[in-house]
């Protein structure tokens, strides 16, 4: 009797650890979940590539355009930062209209002309017509420009007034010098148009009001 009842003691004691290691069992991965979930002990890779993501988001919302949209704006853009920057520009004598129409010329020369292109001995010759204010830009420009060229070491060139246009000539001073003769024809108008280093001293010299020997606006 004595030893039954020391059997029932010892089974009972025996089921009630096994019932309480059990519930610690099943109650510790919540708890370490929550732990997982504790951000402020240790932020998981999910919240920090997010914190990343906003950073960038608030440097691309922060920065700020630079293209102008279009070349003759940036151009006189251009212009005024440096007449501003100036403190001795003499602004009684700026004339910032009479460079925009000059850009507007430059685009009738470029983008509306019709050019004709024919080699030469030693060079290129090319008719430059157009109508409206194409023909008015291209005699405006082409004739002074054509001097400029001539003034480089390279090139020799010469203006003839044409129904619509110019007859632009330009030739290699050494006509022996096929590459630099190649280089010419090569170039051609749209590329001897941008020969010389005048263009942007005389786009700032005209919005400053000043003469420009040579040329009609």
């Amino acid at each position: 009797m004595w030893r039954a009842v020391v059997a029932i003691a010892l089974g009972v004691a025996l089921t009630g650890t096994v019932v309480a290691h059990t519930v610690f069992a099943q109650n510790r991965p919540a708890a370490e979940s929550g732990q997982a979930h504790d951000h402020g002990a240790m932020p998981s890779h999910g919240s920090a590539t997010h914190a990343q993501h906003m950073q960038a988001m608030h440097g691309m919302a922060s920065s700020a355009p630079t293209m102008p949209g279009q070349d003759a704006f940036g151009a006189i853009a251009e212009i005024v930062r440096i007449l501003d920057a100036d403190p001795a520009t003499d602004w009684t004598k700026v004339d910032i209209e009479r460079l925009r129409q000059h850009l507007i010329d430059m685009n009738e020369v470029v983008l509306r002309s019709v050019v004709k292109q024919t080699p030469v001995s030693g060079g290129l010759a090319m008719e430059v017509t157009g109508t409206g204010r194409a023909e008015q830009a291209i005699r405006a420009m082409v004739v002074p420009h054509a001097v400029e060229l001539d003034r480089m070491p390279s090139f020799a060139a010469r203006t003839e007034t044409i129904p619509g246009g110019v007859r632009l000539t330009v030739v290699a001073r050494r006509p022996d010098d096929a590459k630099l003769v190649a280089r010419l024809r090569g170039l051609g108008f749209a590329g001897l148009i941008t020969e010389g280093a005048h263009h942007q001293p005389h786009h700032l010299a005209m919005a400053k009001g000043e003469a420009l020997n040579g040329h009609t606006h």
